[in-house]
C-alpha cells in the first residue's frame, strides 16, 4: 500500500495503484475516510501507526464495495473508534436499498455487499467530524477541511484514467462511470464542490490534485454537454 502526503494533515493511502483512502490528521489521531476493499484492515492501521497516530474514529463516503471492504474488520480491531456514515447510505449497510422519497428513484449501480457493522454517527450536511465539515453529495459524501481547504470527495470525480465527473465515462478507467447511479446529481455534486475552491482534490479512484479548479471546471463542462445531448440536462445558467 502506497502512501503519498498532500500536507502534514492529509495521507493518501492506494492500494494495487487504483483503490484509495485517507488518512486526516487530528489533534487525537487520525480520521480514516473509507475502508477500500477486504483484507486491508491491518495494512491501513499499520500505515497510521508509521505516520505516528492511532486511528481516532472512521468516516465513510459512501457504501460501495470498494469503500467499505475492510470496514467490519477494523471495526473488529477497534471496536471503541466511532464510525460515521450520511444517514441515506446507512441503509444500503444495513441491506436496504431504498432511496429517499424526493430523490430519482432509479435504480442503484455498483455492488453494496453491506456489512455487519453499525454506525455510530450519522451524518447531514453542514455536521462537523473532527475537522472534517459534511458536504452532500448524493451517493458520494463529501467532506472539506477546514483548516486547509482540501476536500475528500470518494466517487463523486475522478482523476484516474482522466479528470472526470462520475458518471462520464474515461475508457482508461470506467468503473466510477458504470457504478453512477444519476448523472444529472452527479454534475451539481460536482458544481457543489467546485464552489468550494478546494485547494486539493482527493478522490477514491486516481492521484490528488492540487488546485484542481481548472480541472474540475474541464470537466464539468464535458458532462454538461453529455447531458444536454442526452436530454437529461441542460448547462448551469442555460
Amino acid at each position: 500500500m502506497k502512501v503519498t502526503a498532500y500536507s502534514d494533515n492529509l495521507y493518501q493511502l492506494t492500494y494495487m495503484g487504483m483503490m484509495n483512502c485517507y488518512l486526516v490528521r487530528e489533534d487525537d489521531g487520525f480520521t480514516l475516510i473509507d475502508a477500500i476493499v477486504g483484507g486491508q484492515a491491518q495494512a491501513i492501521m499499520q500505515k497510521a501507526r508509521k505516520l505516528g497516530l492511532p486511528i481516532a474514529r472512521i468516516a465513510l463516503t459512501h457504501a460501495h464495495a470498494d469503500h467499505i471492504g475492510s470496514l467490519d474488520a477494523l471495526h473488529e480491531a477497534l471496536p471503541d473508534v466511532p464510525v460515521a456514515i450520511s444517514e441515506r447510505d446507512t441503509r444500503f449497510l444495513s441491506g436496504d436499498m431504498s432511496l429517499d422519497p424526493l430523490e430519482p428513484q432509479t435504480k442503484l449501480r455498483g455492488g453494496y455487499p453491506g456489512c455487519q457493522t453499525k454506525p455510530t454517527v450519522l451524518l447531514r450536511e453542514g455536521d462537523r467530524f473532527g475537522s472534517l465539515e459534511v458536504i452532500a453529495t448524493p451517493g458520494h459524501a463529501a467532506f472539506f477541511d477546514t483548516r486547509d481547504r482540501a476536500v475528500i470527495a470518494g466517487d463523486a470525480m475522478q482523476t484516474l484514467g482522466g479528470v472526470a465527473v462520475s458518471g462520464t465515462i474515461r475508457p482508461l478507467f470506467p468503473l466510477p462511470a458504470l457504478s453512477t447511479w444519476n448523472k444529472g446529481l452527479a454534475l451539481e455534486s460536482a458544481r457543489k464542490l467546485l464552489a468550494l475552491q478546494p485547494s486539493v482534490l482527493a478522490i477514491g479512484h486516481g492521484r490528488m490534485l492540487k488546485q484542481p479548479q481548472e480541472a474540475m471546471e474541464r470537466a464539468i463542462r464535458v458532462t454538461e454537454r453529455e447531458l444536454a445531448k442526452e436530454g437529461g440536462a441542460q448547462p448551469h445558467g442555460a
